[in-house]
């Protein structure tokens, strides 16, 4: 933890660095805090009103859209690039709690969620959770980035090319590969900071699940996931220099407090959007809007 403290206070852009940091070079300490708070927030209800449209345009919980959004928008307010996207996975997991809940009594009151899956993968989705917010805890900003490139790289390639004779099976696997999915599935998505619900639809398509019951029990999946990941990230992130203004750990309260009713209030817009499109129109335009992100992320490491 020492090294990682260490890391932190001395990284380019943090308090202790002489170079000021990148987009509007302020300093946290010198700006009056009502300035200072009324910037962040007019900076982040912009970034609800994207991410609500872009939800509802393609049909997808907020986290994969609002890593990319709030890791731009902590950029362009100076946050230290250390801490920047641990903020914004950490924030965006956060966001997933009431959502997650939200949807998940949706769908079963609906009866459309596999209860069995989640009964199977009460334990293994948690500790998956947990254990990314430990990885986290010890990983850098480009460790995050690149996880979260890969993935959102491999999700565009099969939205792109997606094929519903893809199959690996008729059945989903038994335990103790099934638990294990469970694990993996919870790490990948608290890594990321998104619910789950790409992964996990995925596995069950491909085991021949219908979509709807795959997006219901995705919904349950999320919970699982958002829960102890929000602990997580708070431990993850306790006491780090660099963090913006009400900020507990890796969790920013004011994006949580914007995002939520913003993106809630402008996601029909997208939704109409939508309902222009074929199916197979916003499978391909989700592909390309993941590639740009995946592209986007490795860029900020490589290019």
């Amino acid at each position: 933890m020492i090294e990682k403290h260490h890391r932190f206070m001395t990284g380019k852009g943090s308090f202790l660095s002489a170079a000021p940091a990148a987009g509007f070079q302020h300093d946290w300490l010198l700006m009056p805090p009502l300035s200072e708070l009324m910037m962040f927030a007019l900076a982040l209800a912009a970034a609800g009103v994207v991410s609500g449209v872009l939800a509802g345009l393609f049909g997808v919980g907020g986290g994969a859209i609002l890593v990319p959004v709030f890791f731009q928008v902590f950029g362009l307010l100076g946050v230290d690039d250390a801490v920047r996207m641990h903020l914004s996975v950490g924030t965006s997991t956060a966001i997933i709690v009431p959502t997650s809940v939200r949807s998940f009594l949706a769908h079963h009151r609906r009866g459309m969620v596999d209860m069995a899956v989640l009964r199977n993968w009460i334990l293994a989705i948690p500790l998956g959770a947990l254990l990314a917010t430990v990885i986290a805890a010890y990983v850098s900003s480009e460790t995050l980035r690149l996880v979260f490139a890969v993935i959102a790289f491999a999700v565009a390639l099969r939205m792109i090319f997606n094929r519903a004779t893809w199959r690996l099976g008729t059945e989903l696997p038994k335990n103790p590969a099934k638990w294990l999915v469970g694990v993996v599935i919870g790490v990948l998505s608290a890594l990321m900071g998104v619910g789950g619900g790409v992964l996990n639809n995925t596995f069950m398509t491909l085991y021949n699940r219908p979509i709807h019951q795959a997006i219901a029990t995705s919904s349950g999946v999320g919970v699982l996931i958002s829960i102890p990941g929000l602990f997580g990230y708070i431990w993850a992130g306790w006491g780090e220099p660099g963090l913006p203004p009400l900020s507990t750990g890796f969790i920013n309260w004011i994006a949580v407090a914007l995002i939520i009713p913003v993106s809630l209030l402008v996601a029909p817009l997208g939704v109409r959007l939508a309902h222009a499109m074929d199916r197979r129109q916003l499978e391909f335009g989700f592909g390309i809007f993941m590639t740009l992100i995946a592209l986007r992320f490795l860029y900020s490491l490589y290019g």
